[in-house]
């Protein structure tokens, strides 16, 4: 790397600590390994259970199979019989009596509330020694959570191999087992390689409803979670993993979380041999987001609906912990992802989010989010390599249908100088339907790209409509091709501080940041509109003062100050009524552009080096509307608002200097015509009279 680069990145790592605000911990556990990738995807297995559980209530288990289809109810009842003799009353009971691999479990119809796991930790298990997180609970060890499996876990499944655990009714909601906001977890499934989780309802959680930690090989087949502080699905650390026809709502987080799924295809492209996860047939609405994975590496996520949630699906590389990181190689296609326009964070202010979760009303809507972010927003990629969105629907979001930002390395604790920039390179987002549902109907997205314009390789598809910045690279028909290769160490200035604002976000602490339209600032109150005003404002008392002082004799000064007026009200007008993704910022880059152009070559003639900056400074400013409307400047490592930024802070101050000197006030006239020369002319000379008698001098 030269040192020129090197020196880039430092100063890219700098601007992007922008990102890097407080924000809560979405996910903390253990220091774990990515499994050695040996295992497989379980195979459901049809066979007679190995072991019952149910309920001891004859007359409400009728009236629970009374109205399934006659098959299924005969089974029901002949298994109730069986169970009343042999079987077990709570799902854990039957777990731990598991005592070798490929066991089946049926659960009946019923409420499994788990009266001996909620019990407080007491005891030696109320002593246990261990960090705690952000959040306040203990990260256990996995010998803490053998010795005690409730402290944190309604049902723990721990080191059981190929074991399945199914509901045998009618729908997945037949079977529910209730955590009560008395765990973290209701089911934690951890170091046991291939689980199968099939048809039944987990809920009401400080955490997760069903958490799948370590593990190669898990299916999770119609199951549904809702009402959680954090998450519905939560799969961690595991590989030869598959979601299929599940749904999930009313999470604080996501709905379908698959964070450090193990990371295989760092060392390719987008050609890969094999995906570690697969989602598919899912529905997740109704959350914070509905798909998220911070280092979600290798997932394939495809023939899916994320609707009326806050955002629709994210992937990250924000928080540390997380094995993979950067986050790479998600799939998604064939995905419907519409209507995520939900906005839960008055929740936050009056209050609500505030009180004990079993008070909060999760079950009437009320949802807690617990981390920044974007409502409106299709799918959020923040800090992520080689991902590829292909056919998916998109429409309905009132704000983007795509985001993509950069996460320096710092933000998930890895400070080499050489990795800061290494994230938001080789996204493709290509053949996708934009603002249309699938039966052709106009719904469009507000924006369809909004991108900070970090990263190289990056390509969107060439029917994308409004987007900021308005010129994007277009991808080429065969992957890998793309029309302008940019490669970008940092972001737009203005859109850094748009999200350094915005990440300033803290469920527990009632803290929405002021300024940013996420948490419903409007106006003048949003940050990238009190940045425009202000610019404008100090350009045109400068230039203004300037041009009084010292160009108004000129035509050629007068038209272009009146164009760069234009120009900076355009600036704030685009900011503040949400223009930005159509042609109004480049055409306020374009007349302010011409301002200083026009003005710098008139200074040239009575103040040389600042005329010449000054017309620097108007070209840069003609380059970056180029850059942002016409197409995107390849290979600079800065883009060119970066350079104008930096030179506009010297020219303010120069100018205000060279209008307060004293000295000629206007430049000659425009027509060549000498200036009058207004010395006063001596008269002739005279000599002294004789002073007047009495004068003493």
């Amino acid at each position: 790397m030269s040192w020129t680069r090197r020196l880039l990145v430092v100063l890219a790592a700098l601007a992007a600590a922008l990102l890097a605000a407080p924000a809560a911990q979405a996910h903390e556990e253990r220091p774990v390994t990515l499994p050695d990738g040996t295992g497989r995807v379980p195979v459901y297995r049809s066979a007679e259970p190995d072991l019952l559980v149910c309920k001891s209530d004859r007359a409400d288990f009728e009236r629970r199979v009374s109205r399934f289809p006659d098959a299924l109810r005969t089974r029901n009842l002949k298994l109730f019989d069986r169970c009343q003799k042999s079987g077990y009353r709570h799902l854990q009971q039957a777990v731990d009596a598991v005592d070798r691999p490929g066991m089946n479990i049926a659960v009946l119809p019923g409420l499994y509330e788990e009266e001996p796991s909620l019990p407080k930790p007491t005891g030696e298990c109320a002593r246990l020694k261990a960090p705690r997180s952000q959040l306040g609970y203990q990260i256990l060890s996995y010998a803490q959570q053998a010795r005690c499996p409730h402290n944190q876990n309604l049902v723990a499944v721990l080191g059981k191999k190929d074991l399945q655990i199914e509901g045998t009714g009618a729908e997945r909601t037949d079977v529910v087992v209730d955590a009560k906001y008395q765990k973290l977890n209701a089911i934690r499934a951890d170091g046991s390689d291939g689980i199968y989780f099939r048809n039944f309802t987990a809920q009401r959680t400080t955490f997760n409803s069903l958490y799948v930690l370590a593990q190669d090989g898990f299916v999770i087949d119609s199951v549904l979670t809702r009402w959680n502080d954090e998450y519905g699905f939560l799969t961690f650390a595991s590989d030869h993993g598959l979601y299929k026809n599940c749904e999930s709502y009313g999470n604080g987080d996501s709905g379908i979380y698959p964070g450090s799924a193990s990371d295989i295809n760092d060392a390719h492209g987008y050609d890969v041999p094999r995906y570690s996860i697969e989602i598919t047939g899912c529905r997740s609405h109704h959350n914070m987001v509905g798909y998220s994975g911070t280092a979600g590496d290798s997932v394939y996520v495809h023939d899916n609906e994320f609707d009326h949630n806050m955002g629709g699906a994210s992937m990250d590389s924000a928080f540390p912990g997380h094995p993979g990181l950067p986050q790479n190689h998600a799939r998604f296609e064939r995905n419907l992802i519409h209507d995520n326009n939900a906005d839960y964070y008055p929740y936050v202010a009056d209050g609500t989010c505030a009180k004990p979760p079993v008070d909060r009303g999760y079950e009437e809507g009320v949802v807690c989010p617990q981390i920044s972010m974007p409502p409106g927003s299709g799918i959020i990629t923040a800090g992520g390599n080689w991902n590829l969105y292909e056919n998916n629907w998109i429409y309905g979001q009132q704000r983007a249908a795509f985001v993509l930002t950069a996460v320096p390395a710092f933000i998930r604790g890895e400070g080499a100088l050489a990795k800061q920039a290494d994230t938001s390179h080789h996204n493709r987002y290509a053949g996708n339907h934009l603002g249309k549902d699938k039966a052709g109907n106009s719904r469009p997205n507000r924006t369809d790209v909004w991108w900070d314009g970090q990263g190289e390789g990056n390509c969107w598809q060439a029917d994308a409509g409004p987007s900021s910045p308005r010129a994007l690279p277009a991808c080429g028909s065969a992957r890998g091709d793309v029309s302008v290769r940019t490669d970008r160490l940092v972001g737009e200035p203005v859109k850094l501080a748009q999200l350094l604002v915005c990440a300033d976000y803290n469920v527990q602490a009632r803290r929405l940041p002021a300024g940013c339209d996420w948490y419903g600032a409007r106006g003048i109150e949003r940050i990238e509109v009190q940045i425009a005003l202000v610019v404008a404002v100090v350009l045109t008392l400068v230039g203004g003062v300037l041009w009084w002082r010292r160009l108004r004799g000129s035509r050629l000064a007068a038209v272009a100050t009146g164009l760069g007026v234009i120009g900076l009200g355009l600036d704030v007008a685009g900011a503040t009524t949400g223009l930005a993704a159509s042609y109004v910022p480049a055409l306020a880059l374009l007349l302010t552009g011409m301002w200083w152009t026009g003005i710098g070559l008139v200074l040239r003639r009575r103040r040389p080096w600042l005329g010449r900056t000054t017309v620097v400074l108007g070209a840069l400013t003609l380059l970056d509307a180029v850059d942002k409307a016409v197409f995107m400047i390849p290979w600079i490592p800065l883009g060119p608002a970066w350079a104008r930024g930096l030179l506009g802070v010297v020219w303010v101050v120069w100018a205000v200097i060279a209008a307060a000197r004293h000295g000629d006030r206007t430049p000659p006239k425009a027509s060549g015509t000498p200036a009058p020369d207004l010395t006063p002319t001596p008269g002739p000379a005279t000599t002294p009279g004789p002073a007047p008698e009495g004068d003493a001098s």
